[in-house]
């Protein structure tokens, strides 16, 4: 079974940009422009399915190991089902619970088995094509205006694949670290130069999104980077920062007609009374949209699917338990990160802090948005590759064939 699973890895991470079409076989109302047909989006489930099925029976194969944020983890999805049970609709709820208990049997499938044979250089081969290839479409898409009506309702921001301009930013923020990453350290010429074309086209696809949130995402996350380097270059961190700041400013409204900016100050309003009303458990995994026309403002959107916050979304769906059981989470993958970089090699260390610099970036994004292709499909694995990185660099006989 593990023969293929580089093969595998490779197919799970290059489709990650196809993610955000899934929502249009929701109930919900598609906020912008889907560029896969249903029947398309379907086999992509399908292909998904598949995927979690073997690595969930990759997983019981003996032995069985548990690594340190297997526990939290089990406790999160246990928290999920249990805030869905009582929310205001557990079919709702369950579909979440199908998703985070595939993001943590991909997580687990990629701490325990990145040492093997080929699995790093698949993963990274892979993720740079696929990333570079999304964002050369959302820079031509720009460029030829074209599909008209995804640039009209963009307003002439890049989307590509995703839905929003957000979720591109979104993605880019976690890509372009580890894009850096690769193509200053890996062994084999050929990935360097795939990593350093996959930072060009990614950076500028990532400005065309012309996201504020995701600007001062990715400012947060090179200043994380460079924080985390040395000495040397900690003193440029606060500078980053300012720059990101700055550069938000100058394009407070660019492509941004009308301005979002009181639109989003109401929702975060209504998430605080629906936790004033729900503060244990929440209204359940994605119950958000259904309670929201109850306490929104007279002048607020008629429809919100999310709080346009992380933890507002959270604190509202799942309530205190929730947002104790995904900080459990996030503390143990910090703690169990700093114990794995203490004896981590250089070019380990690099993948492991570019990839931690990344998900840091987009918790600064997700204070004033939830991006769900970065929460359901880049959280779990790039926690899990920031911790086998640490700990393995490129894996098994991996870095002198790459």
């Amino acid at each position: 079974m593990k023969r293929v699973l580089p093969a595998v890895f490779a197919i799970s991470f290059f489709i990650i940009p196809l993610f955000p079409s899934f929502i249009t076989l929701t109930a919900v109302t598609v906020p912008g422009v889907s560029l896969l047909p249903p029947a398309a989006t379907i086999a992509l489930l399908g292909v998904c399915c598949a995927i979690a099925a073997y690595f969930v029976a990759l997983l019981l194969r003996p032995p069985r190991e548990r690594p340190a944020t297997f526990v939290p983890l089990a406790i999160w999805v246990v928290t999920g089902f249990v805030c869905a049970l009582l929310g205001f609709n557990p079919a709702a709820g369950m579909l979440f619970i199908g998703i985070a208990a595939v993001d943590v049997s991909w997580h687990l499938v990629i701490v325990r088995y990145y040492r093997i044979r080929g699995a790093s250089r698949t993963i990274y081969g892979s993720w740079l094509i696929s990333g570079t290839l999304a964002s050369l479409a959302a820079i031509a898409m720009v460029v030829l205006r074209l599909p008209a009506n995804q640039y009209a309702i963009a307003h002439g921001r890049a989307i590509g694949t995703f839905i929003l301009p957000g979720e591109l930013a979104g993605y880019l923020i976690v890509f372009l670290p580890l894009a850096y990453a690769v193509a200053i350290t890996a062994a084999s010429a050929r990935l360097r130069a795939l990593a350093w074309v996959a930072l060009g086209a990614g950076l500028a696809a990532f400005v065309l999104t012309f996201s504020r949130a995701g600007w001062m995402g990715l400012a947060a996350a090179v200043a994380f980077f460079a924080y985390s380097r040395g000495a040397v270059q900690r003193r440029y961190a606060p500078l980053i920062l300012l720059a990101g700041l700055a550069a938000v400013l100058v394009v407070f409204n660019a492509h941004h007609n009308p301005a979002e900016n009181y639109t989003r100050l109401s929702i975060f309003q209504a998430a605080i009374e629906i936790i004033r009303r729900f503060p244990l458990t929440g209204v359940g995994p994605f119950d958000f949209a259904r309670i929201y026309p109850l306490v929104r403002l007279p002048d607020g959107d008629p429809q919100a699917f999310h709080a346009h916050s992380f933890m507002l979304t959270i604190f509202a769906e799942t309530g205190l338990a929730g947002v104790i059981a995904t900080l459990a989470v996030w503390w143990r993958f910090a703690v169990e990160l700093r114990r794995r970089l203490a004896t981590a090699t250089p070019a380990g260390a690099t993948l492991a802090l570019a990839l931690a610099a990344g998900l840091a970036g987009t918790w600064v994004q997700g204070l004033i948005d939830t991006v769900s292709v970065v929460i359901f499909g880049l959280w779990m694995p790039s926690m899990a590759l920031a911790l086998a990185a640490a700990s393995e660099g490129y894996g098994e006989d991996d870095e002198g064939s790459l």
